[in-house]
This record gives structure tokens, C-alpha cells and sequence, in this order.
């Protein structure tokens, strides 16, 4: 594999493993943290955040599909990232209880990843 082809690879696997961080905040972290404030105020504040994520997943995205991948495949890695996110997120800062549906949930994107990135069979 070529230096740059693995660099690459690697930017549009490694980025978007940070960016769900930004997003799960964002969409979800005014639950807990600005409770008493207006929704107008959360969704500004949320705004923000997701700039962040923004940020990392535009040049993640563009790298990837001029690496090879399709848009599904960035899509799946994308879901597989914010799952990975999100699940720890409910448990620790929403102090929702564990569900083993969670699991199972990962396990059906886990299938997505192995149909949408097997290769062609036609």
C-alpha cells in the first residue's frame, strides 16, 4: 500500500473516531447541562459544538472518497463511530442503565460494515 494511500486510510478511519464526541455533545449533552435554559440558547450552544464536528468530517469525507471509498461506506464508518460514542455517553453523563439491545445494535451495524464493504459480486 502507498504511504499516501495509507495515510489517508488512516485520517478517514481516525477522524470521524473523534468527531462523534462533538455531535453526541451536541445533540445530546443540553439534556443534562442547560436544562433551565431556553431551547433557543441549547440549540445555539449545540450549534456550535457540532461546528467542531463539522470540521473533522468534511475533510475526513473528502479524503475517503478520493482514497476509494463510496459515500455508504463513509456513512457505515460514520454510524459505527457515533454508536461507539453515544452508547458510553448514555451510561455515564445521562446515567441511563445498560440495555443489552445496545449490544445488539452494534452488532447489526457490524453487518453493514461487512455487506457495504465486501466487494462486488456482479
Amino acid at each position: 500500500m502507498r504511504a499516501g494511500l495509507l495515510k489517508s486510510a488512516l485520517l478517514t478511519v481516525g477522524l470521524p473516531s473523534v468527531s462523534p464526541v462533538f455531535m453526541t455533545y451536541a445533540w445530546y449533552g443540553h439534556l443534562r447541562t442547560m436544562q433551565q435554559s431556553p431551547c433557543w440558547a441549547a440549540a445555539l450552544v449545540s450549534w456550535s459544538i457540532a461546528l467542531g464536528e463539522y470540521l473533522i468530517m468534511v475533510p475526513a469525507n473528502r479524503l475517503g472518497h478520493a482514497g476509494g471509498l463510496s459515500g455508504a461506506q463513509l456513512k457505515i464508518l460514520q454510524e459505527c463511530g457515533a454508536l461507539a460514542v453515544f452508547v458510553p455517553f448514555l451510561l455515564l453523563f445521562l446515567g441511563e442503565k445498560w440495555k443489552w439491545d445496545y449490544l445488539w445494535a452494534f452488532c447489526c451495524l457490524l453487518g453493514a460494515v461487512f455487506f457495504i464493504f465486501r466487494p462486488d459480486r456482479g
